[in-house]
């Protein structure tokens, strides 16, 4: 996986002007031109953009391209809103990017949905590809990875952080798997899959990385040293806590509790750790034991 991940960055970074600039909007403008042309007529009369490997057979060789503009919902409202967060994700991502990488993160997953549809049509006899709904699941994912912490408005109206709509992504990937299992569809759990696996290989290292820092941050915190800090530091507010101040000086017997307003300070010329308020800290007798 690693190596597939890198292989894809040298060629991007070899190839920056590989792909095709805007992707994105064409994507988008082509699906609204097979969403209008849909509302004159039925579903059937757009199937012929649809892919099925059995029909490519025939030389119907356009069903390769034209299903990616097949819309996944006949709702304006749904389609709409589609529509606008895959424009506003492929545009950032290709910014984030480079048009190179871009394309390559975007067509992988056309081929690998391509792909799954040639294995199912000679494994279950059934092909038939409308749409690449798994492909911009999966950009959203990019997109959460990169931006985690953005925030945008759902609906147009609902602030919430990208990371928690990614989770809500994953938990569809992950019923629409098994969701196809339970039915033993195994065409339907492959394409969800394969738009996963994309993802993986363009963000393993990042992945691998994460994961890596998580194990190390739990080691310390469950650390022997790091649970003695810990211990220390609660005792130490403990006897704070019982003895009813904080800092007290060691000239005038002044504390913080009686004093707020009373800075204190600790003197590094004298042996231990000795307090003094403001007017004693710069007037005092060093504590040479």
């Amino acid at each position: 996986m690693k190596k597939l991940h890198d292989a894809v960055d040298r060629f991007a970074y070899s190839h920056p002007r590989f792909g095709i600039p805007g992707l994105i909007r064409y994507i988008v403008f082509g699906t609204a031109i097979v969403y209008l042309l849909l509302q004159f007529s039925s579903y059937s009369a757009i199937s012929f953009l649809t892919f099925n490997w059995a029909m490519v057979l025939r030389g119907e060789l356009w069903r390769l391209v034209t299903f990616i503009f097949v819309p996944g919902s006949t709702s304006p409202l749904w389609l709409l809103l589609s529509l606008y967060f895959t424009y506003f994700i492929g545009t950032l991502l290709e910014r984030e990017w480079g048009t190179a990488k871009f394309n390559l993160y975007y067509f992988s997953g056309v081929v690998l949905t391509i792909l799954t549809g040639i294995i199912s049509h000679y494994a279950f006899g059934y092909s038939t590809i409308s749409g690449t709904g798994y492909v911009s699941m999966a950009m959203f994912l990019a997109f959460a990875a990169l931006y985690p912490d953005m925030q945008v408005l759902l609906f147009f109206f609902i602030p919430i952080k990208v990371k928690w709509i990614a989770l809500v992504d994953v938990a569809l990937f992950l019923l629409e798997i098994l969701g196809s299992l339970a039915r033993l569809d195994l065409f339907g759990a492959l394409l969800p899959v394969v738009a996963l696996l994309n993802f993986l290989v363009f963000f393993w290292t990042d992945l691998v990385s994460a994961l890596g820092y998580q194990r190390s941050r739990s080691r310390h915190q469950h650390s022997h040293q790091t649970i003695q800090f810990k211990s220390a530091v609660r005792a130490q507010r403990q006897k704070e806590a019982d003895r009813g101040y904080r800092h007290k000086c060691a000239v005038c017997g002044r504390t913080d509790t009686d004093f707020p307003e009373l800075e204190f300070r600790y003197c590094s010329r004298c042996a231990g750790y000795h307090c003094f308020c403001a007017d004693h800290i710069f007037n005092h007798e060093h504590f040479t034991q």
